[in-house]
């Protein structure tokens, strides 16, 4: 199949809009993925459909299969560089809130443009700063990249400032989760660390191909709860995504931080795979 000069699918043909009571817009009742393209190529892709399945089956949807997700991406016109969009939706009834026994979702496809940020954050590392707002606590919802990201948009309306990348978050308990669009990774020395997303946050796919990656190599990769005077004493602290690969953290607030010597191994992998929109990968 030809691609096509589109850049919105919904339920595989083009459009720029929903019904009104969709249910993923009247109660953000869906999930989504977020994906770098590279090399006009979604990057990661197969991960990222399998927690697409994994939060349309927490959330009891009936997930779209591989084959209509690549028509998907056949027909869109996708960028050399940029973000492509994957979202689930239980589409249209069910009153109220109870959700409708056989629900026909909506799919929606579309592309995102590559974020604009200062070259400089992957060189030399970001400030980042604590967020006031807290996650609840909700198994059911932990793990899974759901729609409803309020606790992510008041969190990252805290803070106005361009010099500052992230902002951290902690659950209600007092444990360090993820910031406000990244997932965490630690130096700890002998070993790295990720927060444990049991009970609220995000599983990132970018973090979870770098763990994998640091396995393979001989070092050992812990899932334990954090506070942030383990990131304050660390050997250097990281955040990750799919779209800008992954950043060092120089300083939370005024608490300058050392940088892990794994971070530049690191970088390069996601380089070398051409997986993220680093600034050396879109220069080539």
């Amino acid at each position: 199949m030809t691609r096509g000069d589109t850049d919105c699918l919904v339920n595989g043909h083009p459009a720029t809009a929903v019904a009104v009571a969709d249910r993923g817009l009247a109660y953000g009742d869906g999930v989504f993925e977020t994906i770098a393209v590279v090399d006009g190529q979604p990057r990661l892709l197969p991960a990222h459909l399998r927690r697409l399945q994994r939060g349309c089956q927490r959330l009891g949807l009936t997930p779209w299969g591989l084959e209509e997700w690549q028509s998907d991406v056949d027909q869109i016109d996708l960028p050399r560089y940029g973000g492509l969009r994957l979202s689930v939706t239980r589409g249209v009834g069910g009153q109220g809130y109870a959700p409708p026994t056989s629900p026909r979702c909506t799919r929606i496809t579309r592309i995102l443009p590559a974020p604009r940020r200062p070259s400089e954050w992957w060189w030399d590392g970001i400030d980042v700063r604590w967020c006031d707002t807290r996650l609840a606590i909700q198994p059911a919802l932990a793990g899974i990249k759901h729609l409803n990201r309020l606790e992510q948009v008041l969190a990252r309306a805290e803070w106005q400032d361009p010099a500052i990348a992230e902002g951290l978050m902690r659950s209600t308990r007092g444990e360090v989760i993820e910031a406000t669009s990244c997932n965490i990774i630690v130096d700890a020395g002998d070993r790295l660390l990720i927060p444990d997303t049991r009970e609220c946050g995000v599983d990132g796919i970018m973090q979870q191909w770098l763990i994998s990656r640091a396995q393979s190599s001989g070092i050992a990769v812990e899932r334990a709860a954090l506070n942030a005077e383990a990131l304050m004493t660390s050997y250097g602290v990281m955040l990750t995504n799919s779209l800008i690969g992954l950043w060092s953290v120089r300083r939370i607030e005024s608490s300058p931080l050392p940088r892990s010597g794994r971070a530049q191994w690191l970088q390069a992998l996601i380089a070398d795979h051409r997986i993220a929109l680093m600034p050396g990968v879109m220069a080539q």
